[in-house]
């Protein structure tokens, strides 16, 4: 069974060199009229034109072939890139989200870079969990480019009215928010989003459950052991019993919480290491008023979070695969990895790299950065996987506990009997 926890190695010895050259070097790759084709995920980052009309120039100059970037829409890609390796008409080099690698790994449309992993020297120098979720049966497919994670935001000019620390526990996370009602009734104080797996996993994690594990070649679903339980329970009962969430949550998505504290309506909220610079960009008025600190334990130190980002996968079909890792290369390490980081709010796969970030980290910043080191997380590696994201089997779980429906107990039973199902479909 691979580990759930992830603490990364961070403080590695060896360091690379932050240059645009970055540690692959030419490889001789001499590409002089070629054209490489890519898909970039769209608004992962604001100032990508310019950004990747630098990457080009680079690009050009290091091979000699041309970069042909296209942005595909989040919301779009996977039924785009199922579409395309259907027809055989993918790119030579696309992004793609931990969740999908190992499912187009799976289907025979990437190829395996463990080779050029080796050349360049970067055996142990990339973030382990997205190593980890680009891997399918010992081989990589996946190239670390960035990762985040989710964590606490807060509005601080709010807790200090309500004479609130920040909590450590879960009895203080629970007291927090109850003192936020108190102080200002006309917020939200911590909303339990119906329609946001990942912001339920923490509790899961936190109480010592798991999603699902492994045993051979058969998954079980663990939603329903007594720890999932325990702090399903205390995530929903946050909104059912102590009124701290709105009714309303019951079917928001992540991007409803990030706009209801872009408008002043929330108090704190799991969010993204990518949303506090956005909710600056709706809301400048939020300026010096909020803060993050780390998804608290039970009882002490940090419930593990999902750790997800991107890599950037080589598809089987390319004609001159030398050429795409050059790419590859020259955007998950040195400084356009570090750039690209910086603007987008996440942190780069590639560990030296990933040090200069968290040492240059601002108040906000450091507390996402804690949360990835100390309790980053995985979700279950297995193509299937998107499966049961698809069928929205925690979701469906949490909004009939919060709509009254079901129980804790049944909910749990009904999604770990679907997901453990899902996951073992031939």
């Amino acid at each position: 069974m691979k580990k759930r926890h992830l603490p990364i190695a961070i403080l590695a010895t060896a360091a690379l060199s932050l240059s645009a050259c970055s540690s692959g070097g030419n490889n001789g790759t001499d590409a002089e009229g070629e054209t490489l084709d890519v898909w970039i995920m769209q608004g992962t980052n604001t100032e990508s034109d310019d950004f990747f009309d630098r990457v080009s120039d680079a690009f050009n100059e290091r091979t000699g072939a041309t970069l042909n970037v296209e942005m595909v829409q989040w919301a779009d890609a996977h039924d785009r890139f199922v579409t395309a390796i259907a027809g055989g008409t993918t790119p030579d080099i696309a992004e793609t989200g931990t969740t999908w690698t190992a499912e187009f790994a799976e289907a025979g449309a990437l190829a395996p870079i463990d080779d050029y992993i080796a050349d360049a020297g970067l055996d142990g120098k990339l973030v382990e969990g997205l190593v980890e979720s680009g891997t399918l049966d010992d081989a990589l497919y996946g190239m670390p480019w960035y990762a985040g994670v989710r964590s606490v935001v807060y509005r601080t000019d709010l807790f200090d009215a309500a004479g609130v620390a920040v909590p450590t526990t879960w009895a203080e996370f629970q007291d927090a928010a109850l003192a936020l009602k108190q102080s200002n009734p006309d917020i939200i104080p911590f909303p339990v989003a119906g329609d946001a797996e990942y912001l339920a996993y923490p509790w899961v994690w936190g109480a010592g459950g798991e999603v699902a594990t492994k045993s051979g070649d058969t998954w079980t679903s663990g939603l329903d052991s007594s720890e999932a339980r325990e702090g399903i329970q205390f995530y929903t009962d946050l909104a059912l019993k102590d009124g701290t969430s709105t009714a309303g949550a019951t079917t928001w998505k992540e991007t409803d919480i990030l706009d209801n504290f872009a408008q002043g309506k929330v108090g704190m909220a799991i969010m993204g290491s990518w949303t506090p610079a956005t909710i600056l960009e709706k809301n400048p008025e939020l300026e010096g008023k909020i803060g993050s600190f780390p998804i608290p334990g039970q009882d002490s130190g940090i419930s593990p979070s999902m750790l997800g980002g991107s890599h950037l996968a080589m598809f089987e079909s390319s004609g001159n695969k030398d050429l795409g890792w050059e790419f590859m290369d020259l955007m998950t390490t040195g400084e356009f990895a570090t750039e690209w980081a910086t603007q987008s709010g996440y942190f780069p796969g590639e560990t030296s790299a990933l040090d200069a970030t968290v040492a240059e980290a601002d108040d906000i910043t450091k507390a996402f950065a804690d949360q990835m080191v100390e309790a980053g997380a995985a979700l279950p590696v297995t193509p299937k996987f998107g499966a049961v994201q698809a069928k929205k089997t925690t979701n469906t779980m949490i909004q009939s506990i919060l709509s009254g429906e079901k129980t804790v107990e049944q909910a749990t039973a009904d999604a770990a009997s679907e997901m453990t199902a899902i996951l073992n479909e031939k």
